[in-house]
């Protein structure tokens, strides 16, 4: 296997296994063979197919995204920004869903497209895209290089409005196994890839729009295969109120009932517990049923702060001993901008500068990442570990002066200083610019593909509004 060497970076953030912790070293050799790290140190002397220049860089891991939606996301630009309902508890979730969808199959794949460069671009090696199944998608996963999780998503049932103010639920049970039956076959599949990078997360979409036998089943089926498995939980007030109506338990406790949460469990946001300032029930049990039971908080805070809702706190949940992991969620798929935001916003609802570090998030980003992926070779910069490496460009004007270099990438450069990605040492992005997808003819798709989107719009809102209607220009247009 072809030897790559990335000789005398100036800085680089290690992996220390023991006291179990990422450290800056200066001036080290960083050495992969074919897809394994083999040397992270001074002074490497074995043997170099490839030389990269270190000097003015900084090396560091590969970034893990626990929770993404790429097949339509990109869509929502200029929708989803400021869409939201008052009597929903702000959410714009429920009615966008209803009236805002993926149309077809090309929808999708320059959705996806456009979104998995934005991914590269920031960081992202390893990735869970939560998405419905469609053609063509582990093909571009593949062609992209990404280490891709796929998560088809199925449910028992889907959110129904008539109006602004009540959640109500359109049922199928039978469709619902169906498609759980679909996304284990395309996860099995996935798993056997020839590239190697791709495996699958067993995603039921919605604590509320799946059955009980249908998310046990879910989960017997993740164990069996020893892979994760995720489920969209505790994101929504409304979805609270709706499962204790159902339950009299909020949804972490019915999931927790229901023997859902354990170390291979990823909790897609489990914002809105019971101790949260929008719900205040009188238990407070679920943060310490989370870290009880092992199981990860996939953290995607740009959703719902545009609400303006925010986690409470980062801090409070590392402290409580849940492993906390970053996710990009909606667009821009952006991880780097999600560490700040998650930083910022934890401080925020703390009123405490010290709830979180840098630090923290950079652990949740990669290692917090991949042990809720069940993968101890990524997330680190070490031997042994799989070569997926980021090359930070100190001398982008954005990270200049570079006295800390990662608090200069998360706090003021984000993607703009990522240079180099190297994912199971085969690498993705050069200079910028990613080499195996194409952004500019996936933008120019991706816009045909949200005129249709918007076009349909009429055909699925519960007032028959047009797109335009449902959410407006931010400004008025007078000619």
């Amino acid at each position: 296997m072809p030897v790559t060497v990335i000789r005398n970076a100036d800085w680089a953030i290690v992996w220390q296994a023991q006291p179990g912790r990422h450290v800056y070293m200066r001036g080290v050799d960083v050495a992969f063979d074919g897809s394994t790290i083999t040397h992270v140190g001074m002074n490497y002397a074995g043997p170099a197919d490839r030389i990269v220049e270190g000097g003015k860089r900084m090396v560091m891991p590969g970034l893990v995204n626990l929770h993404s939606h790429p097949e339509h996301e990109p869509a929502y630009r200029g929708v989803r920004e400021e869409h939201g309902l008052p009597n929903m508890y702000m959410s714009g979730l429920f009615e966008r869903s209803q009236a805002f969808y993926a149309t077809d199959d090309a929808f999708r794949a320059a959705s996806a497209e456009f979104a998995y460069c934005e991914l590269l671009k920031s960081g992202v090696t390893t990735l869970i895209d939560i998405s419905p199944a469609w053609d063509g998608w582990a093909e571009l996963l593949a062609k992209s290089g990404l280490r891709a999780f796929l998560a088809p998503g199925y449910a028992s049932g889907r959110w129904k409005l008539e109006n602004d103010f009540e959640l109500k639920y359109s049922w199928d049970e039978q469709v619902g196994k169906e498609r759980f039956e679909a996304a284990l076959k395309l996860i099995d599949a996935a798993v056997r890839h020839p590239s190697g990078r791709l495996s699958g997360v067993v995603s039921p979409m919605q604590i509320d729009t799946c059955t009980a036998d249908l998310l046990r089943a879910s989960h017997a089926a993740a164990q069996d295969r020893k892979l994760p498995f995720t489920v969209h939980i505790a994101q929504g007030v409304s979805e609270v109120m709706e499962m204790l109506r159902r339950h009299g338990k909020t949804p972490i406790q019915w999931a927790a009932e229901q023997g859902l949460l354990g170390p291979s469990t990823i909790l897609g946001h489990a914002i809105f517990l019971d101790s949260h300032s929008w719900v205040r029930w009188w238990t407070k049990s679920d943060l310490k049923l989370i870290a009880d039971n092992g199981a990860t908080v996939a953290h995607c805070p740009t959703p719902f702060v545009r609400y303006g809702q925010i986690l409470e706190n980062f801090g409070d949940y590392l402290r409580a001993g849940v492993n906390m992991g970053i996710g990009t969620d909606t667009t821009p798929h952006n991880m780097l901008e999600e560490m700040r935001k998650a930083a910022i916003l934890a401080r925020v609802a703390a009123r405490d500068i010290n709830t979180v570090t840098t630090a923290d998030m950079l652990h949740a980003a990669t290692v917090g990442g991949a042990n809720a992926v069940l993968r101890q070779d990524l997330g680190r910069l070490a031997p042994g570990m799989k070569a997926d490496v980021v090359v930070v460009d100190l001398e982008v004007s954005d990270m200049q002066p570079a006295r800390d270099p990662l608090r200069s990438l998360v706090y003021h450069a984000a993607e703009r200083a990522v240079r180099d990605v190297f994912i199971d040492g085969r690498q993705v992005v050069a200079d910028f610019k990613v080499l195996t997808l194409d952004q500019a003819d996936a933008a120019g798709r991706l816009a045909e593909a949200q005129a249709r989107m918007l076009a349909a719009a009429r055909q699925r809102d519960y007032k028959g509004r047009s797109a335009d209607e449902i959410v407006p220009l931010s400004l008025p247009l007078v000619c």
